[in-house]
């Protein structure tokens, strides 16, 4: 099984960016479709993008698509979400997930492992 440690969350002012990364160990990082999801307080988890093994096929929300841009790098076992003009209705808890189905995939229910989050705030 793999294991996920997301990284890089934290404080940043409205119209700002930030680099979120999700460490993969444990298993062949190529193997996983890779997924980013997040959960605002008394909201559900909303889907953010996908990512298929290689990279070469993504999905995004409608509420980030053209503003967070995912991405893999195989070689470091690593996904990336790069989020840049962020808003204060993007505050959540941001999670990365993997899926054996290799794909990119926007159902939490697809999804095999996750990570235990990481914190991003967005000040106005």
């Amino acid at each position: 099984q793999v294991q996920l440690v997301e990284s890089g969350g934290g404080l940043v002012q409205a119209g700002g960016s930030l680099r979120l990364s999700c460490a993969a160990s444990g298993d062949t990082f190529s193997r996983y479709g890779m997924g980013w999801f997040r959960q605002a307080p008394g909201k559900e988890r909303e889907f953010v993008g996908a990512l298929n093994w290689n990279g070469g096929i993504t999905t995004y929300g409608d509420s980030v698509r053209g503003r967070f841009t995912i991405s893999r790098d195989n070689a470091n076992s690593t996904a990336y979400l790069q989020m840049n003009s962020l808003k204060p209705e993007d505050t959540a808890v941001y999670y990365c997930a993997a899926t054996l189905r290799g794909r990119d995939t926007w159902s939490p229910y697809d999804y095999d492992y996750w990570g235990q989050g990481t914190q991003v705030t967005v000040s106005s």
